[in-house]
């Protein structure tokens, strides 16, 4: 990334931050705007960023203003990729606001809206063709001991640098799992739009897991090796579909999933969701050194864990496309020892990628020199400023 722009996003009213694509230091006080930072470049990825936020909280907000703001909000970017220059962008329109980054004017809805290069994308999914983005933040330090739920979106982020049509066929899933529910609950029980409904959950449901799959095993041999001060890490797929892809061909899961389907929904209309399907699978870790599932690791091997993971994973794209991810790390250093911090930052500094770290304290990034950018960012101002000694 080359520049950033953000435009009435958080506590930005407009910033232009050009880069050099060396990793990117971001120092200053808890609540300057250095997260929102990365929470902008995280938007022009598929998703709803690293915050999970909607879409309407991430506009600016004036002094003193309490009501949820009506201003729409813009995030662009100047990329460098080795086939040229590249302009990514996406914004938000409130409904009855004025213009969205498309150029459009909102129809009554809120929506948000993605350009390639000055030219109107169909969705989301087409910023994970261009622009391959993974995160780090705090409270991703639990991802071992929450719900499943948090550690598929977490391997999707990692599967849509690989493969980009996985956004798309994961929001197709979802949305036919949503509507199948929401028929269910109402009692609106007809037959053929319920199955046409279970063929795309069947079709994109087989596809995702595909996916999923495909990811993990080829990151199997990359995070089991030892990578300096982090350890190697044994990643499995667990889950109903998950077994069956690897007893079945992928047309045969197809048949079960649609039986299954179509059998529990009784079930399904009393309790919600469905039965079967790749939202129920889980991601599996165990920390090979010790032997332990990754939940039962100390928190700072946990956090070890899952970087090697994010660096393994960037290995792999580097052999894929040539190229790592830009990876945001946010306060990751501070909860490090200093061998990990020093371990990190040489590792981040070999992909030859753009990460970008945040931190309160300058001085922890200075074993990084002049490898890095580095600005300190002080109430939504951002200057740059030489490496800390």
């Amino acid at each position: 990334m080359r520049r950033l722009t953000l435009t009435d996003f958080r506590c930005y009213g407009h910033l232009r931050l050009d880069t050099d694509g060396r990793p990117v230091v971001l120092s200053g006080v808890n609540g300057a705007g250095k997260t929102n930072l990365l929470e902008a470049v995280s938007m022009l990825a598929p998703g709803r960023g690293l915050r999970r936020a909607r879409l309407g909280d991430l506009a600016r907000r004036d002094a003193g203003e309490t009501a949820a703001p009506t201003r729409d909000w813009a995030v662009a970017a100047r990329l460098e990729l080795p086939e040229g220059p590249l302009d990514v962008g996406t914004g938000f329109v409130a409904a009855g606001g004025s213009a969205n980054a498309s150029g459009g004017a909102s129809k009554g809805r809120d929506r948000r809206a993605v350009r390639i290069d000055g030219q109107a994308a169909k969705g989301q999914a087409a910023l994970a063709e261009r622009f391959a983005v993974q995160w780090l933040t705090p409270q991703m330090d639990r991802l071992f001991q929450e719900g499943a739920s948090e550690r598929r979106r977490f391997l999707d982020r990692l599967v849509y640098g690989t493969d980009p049509a996985h956004a798309g066929r994961l929001s197709g899933y979802n949305h036919a799992l949503r509507e199948r529910a929401r028929l269910l609950r109402e009692g609106r029980g007809d037959a053929a739009w319920l199955a046409a409904l279970e063929e795309t959950m069947a079709s994109k449901g087989v596809a995702v897991a595909a996916a999923r799959h495909a990811l993990v095993e080829r990151l199997r041999h990359e995070a089991a090796s030892h990578e300096g001060a982090f350890p190697g890490a044994e990643l499995r797929l667990d889950g109903e579909v998950e077994t069956w892809l690897a007893q079945q061909p992928a047309l045969a899961v197809e048949d079960r999933i649609r039986g299954r389907l179509e059998a529990s929904r009784p079930r399904d209309a009393e309790v919600g969701g469905a039965a079967v399907g790749p939202h129920r699978g889980d991601l599996r870790v165990r920390h090979i050194g010790k032997g332990q599932m990754a939940e039962l690791c100390s928190t700072g091997e946990q956090k070890a864990l899952l970087i090697g993971i994010v660096l393994a994973n960037a290995r792999l794209s580097m052999v894929d496309k040539g190229r790592p991810p830009v990876l945001l790390l946010d306060e990751v250093a501070a909860h490090l020892d200093e061998d990990r911090r020093r371990a990190l930052f040489d590792a981040v500094c070999a992909l030859g990628g753009q990460s970008w770290l945040t931190g309160t304290d300058a001085a922890v990034f200075a074993p990084l020199g002049a490898r890095a950018q580095h600005f300190t960012v002080d109430d939504g101002v951002v200057t740059p400023c030489e490496a800390a000694d």
